[in-house]
């Protein structure tokens, strides 16, 4: 794997997560494919804890997706607990993968006492390779006997594959004179596309909420949020979101809007770091589409702006081409009709009526795009449809990562890790130690990938 830069677009510091009551968590080193680094998450939740989720509508699922997709909605009386394992997919592996899930949750169920259809296990990590269970079924013993209610931040980093941070969130909010957190851990960096598009995503909570309910707020929620997010237009065969709440506070929120304004808080921020962590990202794009003639409508406009090679390319070449955000909404699909057609980028009045502005002049656009976040914004002058999605740019960054993405051995060391230095400016890839050669190859990657 090249040594490339950290976006400059991360965040550039991640919050302390509390502990929520009803949820302990450990990590261990199983040696899944990476090499000195956790690479097992475990999380226990309280008896009683409704769990909700979407997942990928890949047709090439991988196997914890199916079992989870099955398990999902049942009984919720019991105990629940989730093991997420980093470096191999378990996708594409036919019968092998199922019986590698079986084996585990096998296992899980007898360390922890907990009914096996409680038990919802994820894989991330390179597809069609066999998953080595045994080494996650050797420390399933470890992992329990670690468990502790400070563990977010550690099981955030064990589910990284090529994410350069640990994804973190947490809100807290005011129910009935008492104060109900919910905290969430995300992986993703790659292959995002809206398609459920969530990659990983555990969201934890303390609030009181029956699960048909929780479901029904997860699905509106995730429209809003996760599957309005793309960096490659690629979607995941291991795509999972559970939002899982053990009601240990004692707090009822059915149909409570603040409690839901907090889920979506912590949904969207983990959305957008999921975004400003993209493979090789140097900018985090906002397109927001209004006018449309629905707001499905908009949405598509949305996305083909948001997926173009094009687009993306001279967003990184800091080029403000807006000939290609005319091409992409051409090729929607939706409606549109190119005389009323309006764009911006950010202030800036780009086109009207079918036809470049006369106020607009390059220059400034040629300023604009060298901000670090940017907003596209097209109206189409048709009805009131309107959607938001967020992308990154393309850069040759992205390349490097991928054509090297199976030799790559995962090891991280304290001084390379960003989540061990607070999120520095460039990625902890093993082997390049010295800040300036990152800024070298950043700086080239951006030059070259704009032409």
């Amino acid at each position: 794997m090249a040594d490339l830069p950290n976006s400059p677009v991360v965040p550039k510091s991640v919050p302390d997560l509390p502990a929520i009551k009803g949820v302990t968590l450990a990590t261990v080193a199983a040696g899944v494919r990476y090499k000195r680094r956790d690479d097992v998450m475990l999380a226990c939740l309280a008896p009683g804890t409704a769990i909700a989720g979407v997942f990928t509508r890949s047709a090439t699922r991988a196997a914890p997706v199916l079992d989870c997709q099955a398990k999902l909605g049942g009984p919720c009386d019991g105990s629940a607990v989730i093991l997420v394992n980093a470096g191999n997919a378990n996708a594409f592996t036919g019968r092998y993968g199922q019986s590698s899930v079986a084996a585990i949750t096998a296992a899980v169920a007898t360390a922890t006492g907990v009914d096996a259809d409680r038990v919802f296990t994820a894989s991330t990590g390179v597809i069609g390779e066999p998953l080595p269970e045994d080494r996650i079924v050797s420390r399933i013993h470890d992992l329990v006997n670690k468990q502790n209610p400070d563990g977010f931040a550690a099981a955030a980093r064990a589910i990284m594959t090529t994410d350069t941070y640990a994804k973190m969130a947490t809100e807290q909010v005011t129910v009935d004179n008492a104060t109900v957190t919910i905290n969430g851990i995300a992986k993703g960096s790659g292959m995002i596309a809206p398609d459920m598009a969530t990659l990983l995503v555990y969201i934890f909570t303390d609030a009181q909420i029956v699960q048909d309910r929780l479901q029904s707020l997860v699905y509106r929620l995730n429209d809003r949020t996760f599957n309005c997010i793309t960096v490659d237009s690629d979607t995941s065969t291991s795509d999972s979101l559970l939002v899982c709440a053990t009601g240990a506070s004692g707090i009822s929120v059915d149909e409570n809007a603040e409690f839901e304004t907090a889920l979506y808080q912590v949904m969207l921020n983990l959305a957008h770091q999921v975004v400003r962590d993209g493979e090789g990202a140097t900018k985090f794009v906002e397109i927001r589409v209004t006018g449309a003639a629905s707001n499905a409508d908009a949405k598509i406009h949305g996305l083909a702006i948001a997926n173009s090679p094009l687009v993306k390319t001279a967003i990184a070449g800091e080029d403000p081409n807006w000939g290609r955000i005319v091409m992409a909404i051409g090729k929607s699909g939706a409606a549109v009709d190119r005389d009323r057609l309006t764009i911006h980028f950010g202030d800036i009045l780009v086109a009207e009526r079918g036809w470049v502005s006369p106020k607009y002049e390059e220059a400034q656009a040629v300023e604009y795009m060298k901000a670090e976040d940017l907003v596209i914004s097209v109206d189409l002058g048709l009805r009131t449809g309107a959607a938001t999605v967020w992308t990154c740019d393309l850069t040759h960054g992205y390349i490097d990562i991928n054509a090297d993405y199976r030799s790559w051995s995962g090891e991280v060391s304290h001084e390379t890790d960003p989540c061990q230095r607070g999120c520095a400016n460039w990625r902890g890839w093993p082997g390049v130690v010295d800040p300036t050669a990152r800024k070298q190859v950043h700086v080239w990657s951006v030059g070259f990938s704009g032409r």
